[in-house]
């Protein structure tokens, strides 16, 4: 019980069989990280070692701190560029100074992202729309497969461009294919696939990968073929080394740790909300940025720098059958216990070999079958999907979900402003005074030429206070309008101060025409609002009734009499009761 409340409710679900996946798919990501940790530290300005120091102590962190079950951080390509674009103007790249940098900013970053936990600020999340997920996902999905076609073919494409580049690149390289490498990549894929469909609970990408490696031996010693391999592996272990700096630069290191947290932040919170969407999981966000706030204050005292969630590390892991966090905690364990024992064997994977399981990663995040259920569903959230896709393949990733959440947030907003303002009458003579909206309606009774019965539907905020009033406006220019207006408010669930405004005006304008203005059922949280801004005292409470028959009632005594007299449509009980030769 304990345990769950520190841990997290997935201490709960942890049984021999969980350990035995989580175990496996932890090997593999070990495998993984081993090229990639090298591969970011260099990205970053540092020797390779910081890049495994970052996959060990900041990926048991985050992982036990936080609540994703699947997230795997450690360094990032995008951490490492953003990393070294903003510190080497300080400091020469791999000098002492510039790791003491890199170091203290990855403290502070990991202040900055505690705060944001702790002050439980994750309700920003929650504007992260499902069609900006869905974009982002798939944008995801083809970043992987393009650099990992790269790596297929090995056709001396160089890394650190963007996907486009290296897209077009790659295919203009095609003459030049390392055919060892696609050898390897190709086998990594088709062995994983092929065991995953026999056996579905195997490890299969990792047999893919131990497969493939063997193969890559045989075609180096047999035919001497070329391939690029993991290589040397530096020690894994990190070092206890507080940071030291001037602080004379105190400051300007507190501007680059603020941008490096959103960029971090904003990886870490798009790759969990992915998998949470996938596998089911409840995500706490609050939770999750503290996770991520301590594995970057912690780690910066440890010799490791920027971390976040790992978005080619944490689908694997997904996909590799992970249970738990502990996935992540034995990744870090198996790269401690690997690189002591079996440094050699490791340098021999083939870069091409883990390209193969990338693209299998890939290839199942791109769900078509989802793209057509947007499309058909609407057209406005596939647009929002299409731009998410799109920036994900073109701008940086956290940027790529901010323009999908932008988006979504400027559609809602459209939507919003044009809440609903439909007409009403009655249907049929009955006690209850059954309302039905006119226009929807064959042969609705006629319309009291006296009263408007307005049904509102949505907020009447500053966005939709303009819409509002025009048609107010239009309600009242048109010829024989009625001049009063009882509008039924009980869906009109918001209001603001501008929403006040044209209710104010509205009634300044049907007095002026010798009419008035009455509501039925607003809102408690409307009514509070309106006795605030001076509203209802000068609308007067007598004006706003409980339900329709009192209301009817009490506006019908204020008609104009000369008019009902001459008034054939006999709309409500109390005509009828004026006049006997009315129709019931």
């Amino acid at each position: 019980m304990l345990l769950s409340r520190w841990l997290g409710d997935w201490v709960d679900i942890v049984t021999p069989q969980t350990l035995r996946a989580d175990l496996q798919a932890g090997l593999l990501g070990a495998l993984l990280v081993l090229p990639q940790g090298i591969a970011f530290a260099t990205l970053a300005g540092l020797p390779p070692q910081y890049g495994l120091y970052s996959a060990v102590l900041p990926g048991i962190v985050a992982a036990l701190a936080g609540s994703s079950r699947h997230v795997v951080s450690g360094p990032t390509n995008a951490n490492s560029l953003a990393l070294m674009a903003m510190l080497a103007p300080l400091a020469a790249t791999g000098s002492a100074p510039y790791i003491e940098l890199a170091l203290a900013v990855t403290v502070l970053v990991g202040l900055m992202q505690l705060a944001v936990g702790a002050l439980r600020l994750g309700l920003l999340a929650n504007f992260i729309s499902p069609a900006a997920l869905q974009g982002f996902t798939s944008g995801a999905a083809l970043l992987i497969a393009v650099h990992a076609l790269r790596d297929g073919l090995d056709a001396g494409v160089p890394g650190g461009q963007s996907a486009a580049a290296t897209l077009w690149q790659t295919l203009q390289g095609l003459p030049h294919t390392n055919l060892a490498a696609l050898a390897a990549a190709t086998s990594a894929l088709l062995i994983a696939v092929l065991v995953r469909r026999r056996w579905p609970r195997s490890p299969h990408m990792l047999i893919g990968l131990l497969l493939a490696t063997a193969l890559g031996w045989l075609l180096r010693h047999e035919t001497g073929a070329t391939l690029v391999l993991t290589g040397a592996l530096p020690s894994p272990l990190p070092s206890w080394h507080p940071p030291s700096f001037d602080t004379a630069t105190l400051g300007t290191l507190f501007e680059k740790a603020l941008a490096l947290s959103v960029i971090a932040l904003g990886q870490s919170l798009s790759i969990a909300k992915v998998l949470a969407a996938r596998s089911g999981q409840r995500l706490d966000v609050n939770r999750e940025f503290v996770g991520q706030g301590l594995s970057n204050l912690i780690g910066g005292f440890f010799s490791c720098y920027l971390s976040c969630g790992s978005l080619n590390r944490s689908l694997p892991n997904l996909q590799a059958g992970a249970r738990t966090p502990l996935a992540a905690v034995a990744a870090a364990l198996w790269l401690l216990l690997l690189v002591a024992l079996l440094a050699e064997p490791l340098a021999q994977i083939p870069r091409a070999a883990i390209a193969g399981l990338l693209l299998l990663v890939a290839a199942s995040l791109l769900d078509l079958s989802a793209w057509r259920y947007l499309w058909r569903l609407d057209r406005s959230e596939f647009a929002v999907a299409a731009a998410t896709l799109l920036a994900t393949l073109t701008l940086r990733l956290e940027s790529a979900i901010l323009l999908g959440t932008g988006l979504s947030l400027v559609i809602y907003l459209y939507r919003t402003s044009r809440p609903a303002m439909r007409l009403m009458g009655f249907d049929r003579w009955r006690a209850d005074r059954r309302f039905v909206v006119r226009a929807d309606t064959p042969e609705p009774l006629p319309a009291c030429p006296q009263l408007h019965l307005l049904r509102m539907e949505g907020a009447i905020y500053f966005g939709a206070a303009a819409h509002v009033a025009d048609q107010l406006h239009a309600l009242r220019a048109a010829p024989d309008a009625p001049r009063h207006l009882l509008v039924m408010a009980k869906s009109m669930n918001f209001i603001d101060l501008a929403g006040v405004e044209v209710w104010e005006t509205e009634l300044r304008e049907r007095r002026a025409l010798g009419g008035d203005l009455y509501f039925h059922r607003p809102r408690p949280q409307v009514l509070a609002m309106w006795r605030s801004s001076g509203f209802l005292q000068r609308l007067g409470e007598d004006h706003v009734y409980p339900d329709k028959r009192s209301a009817l009632a009490d506006i019908y005594r204020r008609l104009d009499r000369n008019v009902c007299a001459q008034c054939q449509a006999r709309v409500f009980w109390e005509c009828r009761d004026d006049d006997p030769r009315a129709l019931i």
